[in-house]
């Protein structure tokens, strides 16, 4: 039987997200099972869990005020057109339904879907389940395990315009001999982009493994724990990419592997 990969989204939107995860954890073998406030799972059922992306965590969990977002400085840049037709070509799903169907005004938060995945997580960890966070699900893997964020990267990119895109236009560097680094089969990737935050310092057990050329943290995993993983960018939206794909081979192999050897 395919093991039972839970993966979280809010209550209202994320379903493109959501239809791409799903897509993704078939293809590499799993189940895949929604999980949002309205509608909660118990961990001790799951053989794996993807935290996915969405609203900012709130800055009250890593000891912060929530400041004033500055989302002038976040520039949006398109691809090239002969990318863009190539990948509108092959791809329009990604594109049509990221449009029709992504969650709006995110830097509010979601303190409903906080106190789920922090719950989820925090026995996801306990019991040794393999982990997957994207994006928002990075940042908040970091601050369960007591790193910090940052809220705003307009300093950051006071040189060359900040990247949102769905479109793989985003260098970054893995840590050579990382578990991630061997997952991808590579110490590069290129990656898309769509956040305004990321983390600052990271958490207990946690090191950081990919970074951008601004320095902005784009992956982190668990000293520990065999397969607990963080990206800053979104893989589901990458499906053409053999590399992307193969961290949910990652996950999926590693949930199968724990629950083969529980049962033994």
């Amino acid at each position: 039987m395919r093991p039972l990969i839970g993966v979280t989204g809010p209550s209202r939107g994320g379903a493109a997200s959501w239809i791409f995860s799903w897509i993704a954890i078939r293809r590499a073998g799993g189940r895949a099972v929604h999980i949002t406030p309205d509608r909660p799972r118990e961990p001790e059922r799951l053989d794996g869990l993807v935290i996915g992306g969405g609203a900012d965590v709130d800055p009250h969990l890593y000891g912060e005020q929530r400041a004033a977002p500055d989302l002038s400085e976040l520039r949006r840049r398109s691809p090239s057109l002969g990318r863009f037709l190539l990948t509108l070509m092959l791809f329009p799903v990604i594109w049509v339904l990221r449009r029709l169907l992504a969650t709006k005004q995110l830097h509010r938060g979601d303190p409903d879907r906080d106190a789920l995945e922090t719950r989820l997580l925090e026995q996801a960890l306990e019991n040794g389940l393999p982990i997957l966070g994207i994006c928002r699900g990075a940042q908040l893997l970091n601050v369960v395990c007591g790193g910090t964020l940052h809220q705003d990267l307009s300093d950051y990119y006071d040189e060359a315009p900040s990247l949102w895109t769905i479109w793989p236009q985003k260098s970054v560097v893995l840590e050579p001999g990382s578990r991630l680094a061997t997952i991808i089969g590579d110490h590069r990737c290129q990656v898309n982009s769509l956040h305004r935050q990321a983390i600052r310092t990271p958490g207990q057990n946690l090191r950081i493994v990919g970074r951008e050329h601004t320095t902005v943290v784009q992956a982190i995993e668990h000293v520990r724990h065999p397969c607990v993983l963080g990206v800053q960018w979104h893989p589901e939206y990458l499906p053409q990419r053999s590399e992307q794909q193969a961290l949910f081979r990652a996950l999926v192999d590693q949930a199968l592997s724990q629950r083969e050897t529980k049962a033994r």
